[in-house]
């Protein structure tokens, strides 16, 4: 009988798996503002840049006029001082927090809600960003950086521009300790050793005999010791052309 596989240990709360979150700074969530603030306007100022531990683009820490603070992401251009506003009636330019509702087709924007009041979840990489399409009665349809086009509440809050830090994976780490730090920041285990490379003590993959490969499809109800691979997949291999 072999160790627990990675998949078992990784829920036991060692070191080894755990995330340095005592070094990060604050969620990056929009403010929860009264319906009548959000119906006109209202202005902060950028206090400051910074970097947090594991979060590959910079985050702003903005102070608005009723002296209530928040942290969001940081776009393409945002700089220390300056003034940002918030609200429908907000000017439609980079920085600027508005409800996608009030955004002209065509803009680009960043940090979009999913639902209203989440705080922000879509397209908050280094770098990436959607584009508004159209105004429906269904909501905004918007493309995502993944190609998929997806509809949103008019009343989800998104900011105009790029999310920062957008060259930050043209660089190589070079070195494997560069990536095994980011990657501990971030709470993922580095470097991952492939499943076949194991003994079959020690992995359902793993075994020295070369042979027929075994099928890496299981059930949603396999035991934790054997659920590793395409957990519940729907399909494997290409999609087939229509």
């Amino acid at each position: 009988m072999g160790k627990r596989i990675r998949v078992q240990r990784r829920g036991r709360g060692s070191p080894t798996f755990r995330a340095s979150t005592h070094k990060r700074v604050a969620p990056a969530k929009y403010p929860n503002l009264p319906k009548s603030v959000m119906e006109n306007v209202i202005r902060g100022q950028v206090i400051e840049l910074l970097h947090e531990p594991g979060r590959g683009a910079p985050l702003a820490y903005i102070e608005l006029e009723n002296n209530e603070t928040f942290y969001t992401v940081a776009t393409e251009g945002m700089h220390e001082g300056q003034i940002i506003e918030l609200g429908s009636k907000a000017q439609k330019t980079v920085g600027n927090i508005i409800p996608i509702g009030e955004i002209p087709e065509g803009t680009i924007v960043c940090n979009i809600e999913a639902s209203p009041g989440d705080g922000g979840s879509l397209a908050r990489s280094s770098g990436s960003y959607a584009t508004v399409i159209s105004h429906t009665p269904s909501g905004t349809m918007i493309k995502l950086p993944s190609g998929k086009v997806k509809y949103v509440n008019d009343l989800c809050l998104a900011t105009i521009g790029v999310i920062s830090a957008s060259g930050r994976v043209d660089k190589p780490f070079l070195k494997a300790g560069a990536k095994f730090h980011w990657m501990r920041a971030k709470g993922h285990k580095y470097p991952r050793t492939r499943g076949v490379a194991m003994i079959a003590a020690v992995h359902p993959y793993g075994s020295s005999k070369r042979g027929a490969k075994k099928v890496t499809t299981v059930s949603r109800n396999a035991p934790p010791g054997k659920k590793v691979g395409l957990i519940a997949a729907r399909r494997t291999g290409r999609r087939k052309k229509k």
